[in-house]
């Protein structure tokens, strides 16, 4: 059932659809390289077949799981004899592409160059990532989305008619309940709606498929879930954005769809602790201790009551009021000390265990903060003299953090009027 022409292509509008540039070029016949980036199931391998018919070139086909640099000279060996012997372009198609090395790929780039073939390559994973720069700034990357419910039904409308290549030899009669539920199961992916399709065709005992049919069909369910892959990191970052974003509603949705696609609970509640540390902070302190019990939850219960607990902690934490202050205090203070060079510890903050340290006047003038007015030694330097007033943590105006801010506004204050400061001021002041 594979589609033999654009007319027939289902789904990717926005690519082949009237006016689009890939749909101009190909009918045009003005071809380039190009990286077909999309989900499995979606007509990546078709749309290299129609563009190759269209154009009315040579196809020549590389799977990167199965091909080495033998097999793509051998295919640029063909490709040269057919422009030199026929006259006519090649278009290599590269089915996985991502997983050449960079070797490998490139193998491709002078003959990518000198126009000897027309690569199309095919990946599921983000080209940034896994294509070299070299081939990439040579190639067009096209983007194919995951099919919609109504691309699906067509795609099973025309396999259940077609006479030549589908089932209309059978003349199955599909109710609409049992298609949506066909197309919505079939999750984006034109191959697997039609791997059920024919389960359900053998199945049917009256040449109806119906919703009994496709529950025999669907055990174990069908989401579509790369743990490790684009789709795996693509939903963890949306479910920190949602909860960032204190959207209770949408964390808790992806949430569902990890868990839904088989993602390990341990590894979101592992995240869900960074979540709070990252996004909240010291505006509500308690989401990390919630985050953790979760997390603790999980380890000893586990499934379902443990999942129950980090939603809770996830409905909690985009709830919270927000601040990123302890996360860009802790990579400004880190990035300041990778950059300066070892500064010694101030004397009086020194340990002074033995008599030759105290000789050496290690803790001296050292103030003991719970002997002083408040337990607060006003004017006292923590740093080391070069850094001294330096200001890394900005509390913000948000939950506790707004207290944090007012207390320490206070103490700043504190230091400011102490003698120790008013001394160091005016004998900066004498310097000058």
């Amino acid at each position: 059932m594979r589609p033999r022409s654009l007319d027939e292509f289902a789904g990717q509008g926005h690519l082949v659809g009237e006016g689009k540039s890939l749909r101009e070029a190909i009918q045009s016949g003005q071809l380039h390289s190009m990286v077909f980036w999309g989900p499995p199931g979606v007509g990546k391998t078709t749309l290299a077949n129609i563009i190759a018919d269209s154009v009315d070139a040579h196809l020549e086909s590389l799977s990167a799981v199965l091909s080495g640099v033998k097999e793509i000279r051998a295919a640029v060996a063909r490709a040269e004899e057919e422009r030199d012997c026929r006259g006519r372009q090649t278009i290599l198609f590269v089915d996985e592409v991502h997983r050449f090395n960079k070797s490998q790929q490139d193998a491709f780039l002078p003959f990518v160059e000198n126009g000897t073939i027309i690569l199309i390559g095919a990946t599921t994973e983000n080209p940034s990532f896994e294509l070299n720069n070299a081939l990439l700034s040579r190639c067009r990357v096209y983007v194919l989305r995951s099919l919609e419910i109504q691309d699906i039904s067509r795609v099973i409308h025309t396999a259940l008619n077609d006479s030549e290549r589908g089932l209309a030899g059978q003349k199955l009669q599909i109710t609409d309940e049992a298609l949506e539920l066909l197309a919505t199961a079939a999750d984006g992916d034109a191959r697997t709606a039609l791997n059920l399709l024919e389960i359900a065709s053998d199945l049917s005992n009256d040449g109806s498929i119906n919703e009994d049919t496709l529950e025999e069909v669907l055990v174990g369910g069908t989401r579509r879930f790369d743990k490790g892959g684009e789709y795996f990191y693509d939903q963890i970052s949306a479910l920190h954005k949602a909860v960032r974003g204190s959207s209770p509603d949408a964390a808790l949705y992806w949430f569902a769809r990890m868990i839904d696609g088989g993602c390990d609970p341990l590894y979101i509640a592992r995240r869900v602790v960074r979540m709070a540390s990252e996004d909240i902070g010291n505006a509500d302190p308690r989401a990390s201790s919630i985050a953790l019990n979760a997390w603790e939850i999980q380890e000893r219960l586990g499934s379902p009551e443990g999942e129950l607990s980090i939603a809770q902690a996830i409905l909690y934490l985009a709830s919270a009021p927000k601040s990123n202050a302890v996360y860009a205090a802790y990579n400004a203070v880190l990035a300041d000390v990778k950059k300066m060079p070892t500064i010694d510890v101030p004397l009086h903050l020194r340990n002074a265990p033995t008599k030759l340290m105290k000789e050496l006047d290690y803790g001296s003038e050292y103030r003991y903060a719970h002997d002083e007015p408040g337990a607060f030694a006003a004017g006292e330097n923590y740093f080391p003299e070069a850094l001294a007033d330096t200001r890394y943590y900005h509390p913000s105006n948000r939950g506790l953090e707004q207290k944090i801010a007012d207390k320490l506004a206070h103490l700043n204050e504190l230091n400011n009027n102490s003698p120790q400061q008013r001394y160091k001021k005016g004998t900066d002041r004498a310097s000058d």
